[in-house]
């Protein structure tokens, strides 16, 4: 039987700015998606070429990335996704940047790379390349996969 390829471990979620920022600031601990999610594990922080300028006009979004730039087509960042799950209806939302009646994505441990690395997104979670791994691991030598 064949190992799995190195990279099965991790995972990247491509994600418009200033969202992306303000999860890798370790703020934004929940990311909004339509479908739920089953997989759980560390996931690359792809910010998209897009930028949401309508976000910026929001206040919590105003102060949590002050002070941060707002890199675009890059990996800027890991987090650890540890569940998924969605408030019931009617009932108070988990967190400030939760929105009623999706799938909130719960993340911790997020950490932002000094630089940049330029890469091609996809939607939904997506399965980066050996060699994006091996370059995030260069900023970032303690992300490994778990030891089994």
């Amino acid at each position: 039987m064949n190992n799995p390829p190195a990279h099965d471990w991790i995972r990247a979620i491509t994600v418009r700015q200033p969202w992306t920022t303000c999860i890798v600031t370790g703020h934004k601990t929940i990311e909004n998606r339509p479908p739920p999610w089953t997989w759980r594990g560390w996931l690359l922080l792809h910010s998209s070429q897009r930028l949401d300028t309508a976000a910026l006009r929001d206040p919590l979004i105003a102060r949590t990335i002050r002070g941060h730039g707002l890199p675009t087509g890059a990996v800027i960042g890991v987090a650890r996704l540890t569940a998924c799950h969605q408030d019931p209806e009617g009932a108070p939302l988990c967190s400030p940047w939760a929105l009623p009646l999706a799938n909130h994505l719960v993340l911790a441990d997020a950490q932002a790379l000094a630089l940049p690395i330029p890469a091609a997104g996809a939607l939904g979670p997506w399965k980066p390349s050996q060699d994006l791994v091996e370059q995030v691991q260069l900023q970032l030598p303690h992300l490994r996969p778990p030891v089994s």
